[in-house]
């Protein structure tokens, strides 16, 4: 029930600004606090005792101040963290605002399209996983593919499937800037979002969003087509790789990020198996159902079923090429 209702105050303070005016202006006692973020004395009082309840902000009895220490800190008040997990309490917050779509999916047996959630959950989606695309996209997973990394500099182009707000597609576009990519994506509000992205970031002249499905996405020879934490959302993953097969350029490789998962349930019972078995029954699971074939493979799927997903639809090369405690990167190649 603690860790419940706590999400809810995390989630609030994260609107509020309680976390960013701690990290920045340092220990508060409540009235400080209060005023550095034009709140009432009381809300905030109550808010940074239950905080503190839980461990997420320390309290100094002597001063009657509050302050968060390094691990919180980079958790709910460093939006450049790799752990920065506020996104999730977004996407946490829509799912309640879709009970009742959720409430009729689990009878009926049929989906909830990715559309027809609470917008909180896009946008929330895209905050969650972008630290840790920041972190360990170029620096790491990257180089860890087999030569994708020397062909981009030499203007190699690249398609990103299910790109949501392209994050991805962005810091792709900046690294590789001889190189043109594509964002695909169902979802049109995304993919004006992506567009935006690109316009701010400066790299819309070689990162471009568009409309397609993961089936008819367009263009043909691509040297990198990547899935980032979507494969398992689509109706029809396999279908949807054997189009990626026949628009790969004979010597392309295809990335795919997926939640990290072992191929057991016996052996996924950690906090981010939590997790993700949760997100997956109420987001991934019912985004899958909502579409054509409906296989529904769920956040959880594990290595040895994508590698056998990606055997049948025709690739003869599949390995993991890097991991995190959150992500599973594989690399498949004809």
């Amino acid at each position: 029930m603690g860790t419940t209702i706590s999400g809810f105050l995390v989630y609030l303070g994260d609107r509020l600004g309680l976390f960013r005016a701690l990290k920045e202006g340092g220990p508060a006692t409540a009235q400080e606090l209060a005023e550095r973020t034009d709140l009432a004395e009381r809300y905030v009082h109550e808010w940074l005792c239950s905080q503190a309840a839980g461990g997420t902000v320390s309290y100094d009895p002597a001063s009657k101040r509050f302050f968060l220490t390094e691990e919180p800190c980079a958790c709910y008040a460093d939006e450049r963290s790799p752990t920065c997990f506020l996104g999730a309490y977004d996407l946490i917050a829509s799912l309640f605002a879709d009970e009742s779509k959720l409430l009729t999916a689990f009878r009926s047996g049929n989906g909830v399209g990715w559309h027809q959630h609470d917008s909180r959950l896009f946008s929330g989606t895209a905050r969650f996983f972008r630290p840790g695309y920041e972190a360990h996209l170029i620096s790491e997973w990257m180089p860890a593919l087999t030569g994708v990394g020397e062909t981009l500099e030499r203007g190699g182009p690249g398609v990103h499937v299910g790109c949501g707000y392209g994050v991805t597609t962005v810091l792709l576009g900046k690294r590789y800037p001889q190189s043109q990519f594509l964002g695909c994506d169902y979802h049109a509000p995304s993919i004006q979002r992506a567009n935006d992205l690109a316009r701010e970031q400066g790299v819309q002249g070689n990162a471009k969003f568009e409309v397609s499905g993961a089936k008819d996405y367009p263009g043909e020879g691509y040297d990198l087509v990547t899935f980032f934490d979507c494969l398992h959302d689509i109706g029809d993953p396999l279908g949807a790789l054997q189009h990626v097969h026949n628009t790969l350029a004979p010597n392309g490789t295809v990335m795919l990020v997926e939640p990290f998962a072992r191929d057991r349930l016996e052996d996924n019972p950690t906090p981010v198996g939590r997790v993700f078995y949760s997100a997956s029954t109420v987001v991934c699971t019912t985004a899958s159902k909502a579409q054509e074939v409906g296989l529904a493979l769920g956040a959880q799927a594990g290595e040895a079923r994508w590698r056998e997903l990606f055997t049948e639809a025709g690739f003869r090369h599949f390995r993991r090429a890097a991991e995190t405690p959150f992500s599973l990167v594989f690399e498949a190649q004809l």
